[in-house]
C-alpha cells in the first residue's frame, strides 16, 4: 500500500451531553474527502480514544469507513497497551474494510524493545492488513528506537510509521536506513515540512481537521521539491501549528473548529475547555489565515 500525502487525525465531535454527534461526524468525513486528503485516521488520540468505550470506538471506525466509501484511505486507530485487545480491535476494524490500522506504542506499561517488537509482530502476523506503527513517547512514556523499528519494517504488513518522537536526528537516521517498502510519516504538523524534505512521505495531521487544503498544499509542494514555496507555506502555518498544541491535543483544534461552526465545543473529562490565553492564541492564528 502506498502511504503519501495528508492523513487527517480525525477529531470525534460530541454533543453537549457528551454523546457522539453522528451528523457532525458525517459532515467532517465529507469535508475531508472533498478537500482532497489522502486519508482519514479515526480513533487516534486526536479522536479522544482514551475516553470512548470500545463499542463506540469500533462504531466510529465503521461509520467513517462507510461514509468515506473508498473515496480516500482509512487508517483506523486500533492500538492498545494490551496486545490481546489491540489484536481484537484490529480484526474487527479489518472486517469493516479499512485500508490500514494505526498501532500506538503500548503506553503506561512501558515494555522493553523486545516487548514492542513482539507486540507489533503478533498483530501483523495475525491480521493481513497494512499497519502503521505510531511512535509518540511524549504520550506513551517510551520511545521505539530505530533498531527495533527497522526489525519491524521487515514484516510485509508493517509498512509505515507515524513518527512523533520530536527527535529530528532519530527521524533522519531512520529514513536513511529504512527499506524502500517502509514509509515514514510525520506525526507533528510543525515538523512535517522538515520530515518530508528529508525523505518522509506525508503528515498525519491535526491541523487538517480545519485546514486540509492548506496542509495539502504544504505537503504537495514539499513532495514536489518546491522547497521555497513549501517553506513559505510552513512559516505561514506555523502560528496555527503552535496554537493547536498550546494545550493538550485535541482541545485547541476542537475549539477552533467550534469557532468555525463545524462542531460543538464539547469534550469528555478529563479533557475540558482551554484557557482564555490559549483561545486568544488560536483566535490570532486563525485570523492570520483568514479563518
Amino acid at each position: 500500500m502506498k502511504f503519501e500525502g495528508i492523513y487527517t487525525a480525525l477529531i470525534t465531535p460530541f454533543n453537549k451531553d457528551e454523546s457522539i454527534d453522528w451528523g457532525a461526524l458525517k459532515a467532517l468525513v465529507d469535508f475531508q474527502v472533498e478537500s482532497g486528503v489522502a486519508g482519514i485516521a479515526p480513533m487516534g488520540t486526536t479522536g479522544e480514544s482514551p475516553t470512548i468505550i470500545h463499542e463506540d470506538h469500533l462504531k466510529i471506525i465503521e461509520f467513517v469507513a462507510r461514509q468515506a466509501a473508498g473515496r480516500c484511505q482509512i487508517i483506523a486507530g486500533a492500538g492498545s497497551n494490551s496486545t490481546a485487545e489491540a489484536l481484537h480491535m484490529t480484526k474487527v476494524a479489518a472486517s469493516f474494510g479499512v485500508d490500514a490500522t494505526l498501532q500506538v506504542a503500548p503506553y503506561y506499561n512501558k515494555p522493553s524493545m523486545e516487548g514492542f517488537y513482539r507486540h507489533f509482530m503478533t498483530i501483523a502476523d495475525a491480521v493481513d492488513i497494512p499497519m502503521v506503527v505510531y511512535n509518540i513517547p511524549g504520550r506513551t512514556g517510551k520511545n521505539i528506537d530505530n533498531a527495533t523499528m527497522l526489525r519491524l519494517a521487515k514484516h510485509p504488513n508493517i509498512q509505515a510509521v507515524k513518527e512523533a518522537s520530536g527527535d529530528v536526528n532519530q527521524m533522519m537516521n531512520l529514513i536513511a536506513a529504512k527499506p524502500d517498502t517502509f514509509t515514514v510519516l510525520s506525526g507533528d504538523d510543525n515538523l512535517g515540512f522538515l520530515l518530508i524534505a528529508m525523505g518522509g512521505k506525508g503528515i498525519v495531521s491535526v491541523a487538517s481537521n480545519l485546514i486540509p487544503k492548506e496542509m495539502n498544499a504544504l505537503c504537495n509542494a514539499t513532495l514536489a521539491g518546491k522547497l521555497e514555496e513549501a517553506k513559505a507555506l510552513h512559516y505561514k502555518l506555523l502560528p496555527f501549528f503552535r496554537a493547536e498544541f498550546a494545550d493538550t491535543n485535541p482541545v485547541p483544534i476542537k475549539y477552533a473548529m467550534a469557532k468555525a461552526g463545524m462542531i460543538q465545543e464539547a469534550y469528555r473529562l478529563p479533557l475540558c475547555s482551554t484557557s482564555d490565553a490559549v483561545k486568544a492564541q488560536m483566535d490570532a492564528a486563525m485570523a492570520k489565515l483568514g479563518l
